[in-house]
């Protein structure tokens, strides 16, 4: 079935002349309606009656792996409709094209140059011929990772909730962190709070977060390589790791006596500091009360949520290259230096202007939609405001209880946020735009910066 739509959305390619990133972006949408026609299907909710913008917001969220959620998971969807929401978690993960090829690569169809153009856009893989070889190693950490992290959380839900329950908690929580989704089943909005002093649940979260995180040419790179990394690798790693050990420092130093942890052990306290520090990172689970953090924590939270994952991974935001690039040139200008280099490599100017764009088309985007929600759900405070919609655009998942009030058009811009963040700012940005090819080399212009 999957693939007979594959099929028919790459002849419409032909037909239409639809670019490639335009093509993604229609593939994303097709999945979302069809995932929210699911979920409104009595079969999909537990007698409650669900409207078309909960639902359709709801399949925003999951395939977009965001997490924001409109109403409870646990107590509003069916088993069928928690399926449907895995489903669509799985399939935002890895990638609407990469799951259709996936599909044709266990039926042995032959994937074609269009297909594998498509894929490597979706997935930022760097190597067209190898695409179809990428996608198999995708499938195979996706599941080895995710099949680990549910029999890990599975024996900490069993006791709890019985054998049956528990399995499909390790499964769902597994799926859904591994995605950087930070959907749950705990219920009425707790997320993992009545876990925050179980370290195995909350180091295995954890864990599957950063690995979902990493991006799967990341893997492909450690487990190839037996002595040196690539430049891309090393530059993910080396960003990864600084945010992290920043991350766990600053809001270790700002939480550690406050309210948001009391009443823990010190170690408890610790191994949630180290959770808070983690989720930022488009996963959107969180242990504690967020609306009493203070406001260093919530400007790191804020920070680590918009630069997000990294490339071809399963988190959003700017991605930890963009920012890495960005600060290199940075450096690199403020000390006079004519390249912006590091570990013995140069970045080329094309990078350097990609990565620019993103971040300033990124701070617009933000910008804008905070304006709009300013005037539209003016009864939150601008800190619940500018949080949510970084944490829709970041596609992370964490909110300072202000998705479930989100007037109609509240809710309307964080989907398109959600979605954008999914897609990618410019590759959104350059779908929606035509392309412009100047014949004549015009003169520069001298103006004066700074």
């Amino acid at each position: 079935m999957r693939t007979k739509i594959g099929k028919q959305m790459l002849t419409k390619i032909q037909k239409r002349k639809i670019s490639p990133l335009q093509m993604l972006v229609l593939g994303y949408a097709t999945v979302i309606i069809f995932g929210a026609s699911l979920l409104l299907l009595p079969i999909s909710r537990l007698g409650v009656e669900v409207t078309f913008i909960n639902a359709l917001f709801t399949a925003v969220s999951a395939v977009c792996v965001t997490g924001l959620v409109v109403v409870d998971t646990a107590t509003t969807w069916s088993p069928f409709g928690q399926v449907v929401i895995l489903l669509l978690i799985q399939i935002g993960g890895i990638g609407i094209l990469a799951f259709i090829t996936s599909i044709q690569i266990v039926m042995k169809q032959k994937i074609n140059l269009k297909q594998r153009l498509l894929v490597k856009q979706d997935i930022s893989g760097f190597d067209l011929k190898k695409i179809v070889l990428f996608v198999r190693r995708i499938l195979i950490y996706t599941f080895v990772i995710e099949g680990i992290a549910a029999i890990i959380l599975a024996s900490q839900f069993i006791p709890i909730y019985g054998v049956s329950k528990g399995l499909w908690f390790g499964v769902f929580h597994a799926i859904s962190a591994f995605c950087n989704a930070g959907f749950d089943l705990i219920g009425n909005f707790q997320s993992l709070v009545p876990f925050q002093s179980n370290p195995i649940i909350l180091y295995t979260v954890a864990t599957t977060i950063i690995l979902g995180g990493l991006g799967f040419f990341v893997y492909v790179d450690i487990t190839e390589r037996k002595k040196k990394f690539s430049f891309h690798t090393k530059l993910v790693l080396t960003t990864t790791i600084i945010l992290l050990v920043g991350g766990t420092i600053l809001i270790g130093l700002s939480e550690y006596g406050g309210q948001t942890l009391a009443g823990l052990s010190p170690i408890d306290k610790l191994n949630n500091i180290f959770f808070m520090a983690v989720t930022p990172r488009t996963a959107g689970f969180t242990t504690v009360d967020l609306t009493l953090m203070n406001g260093t924590t919530n400007i790191t939270t804020i920070i680590l949520m918009f630069i997000g994952g990294s490339p071809g991974s399963t988190a959003g935001g700017i991605k930890t290259t963009t920012i890495a690039v960005v600060f290199i040139s940075l450096f690199a200008v403020i000390r006079r230096r004519k390249d912006a280099e590091v570990f013995e490599r140069r970045i080329n100017n094309e990078t350097l202007l990609i990565a620019q764009t993103i971040l300033t088309l990124s701070m617009l985007i933000v910008m804008a939609s905070t304006i709009i929600l300013t005037y539209t759900d003016k009864h939150f405070s601008l800190l619940a405001i500018v949080f949510e919609v970084v944490s829709a655009f970041g596609t992370v998942g964490s909110s300072l209880n202000m998705t479930p009030g989100l007037s109609f058009i509240g809710k309307l811009i964080i989907m398109i946020l959600m979605f954008i963040g999914r897609v990618g700012p410019l590759t959104f940005a350059l779908s929606v735009m035509k392309e412009t090819k100047g014949k004549i080399i015009l003169p520069d212009g001298r103006v004066l910066i700074g």
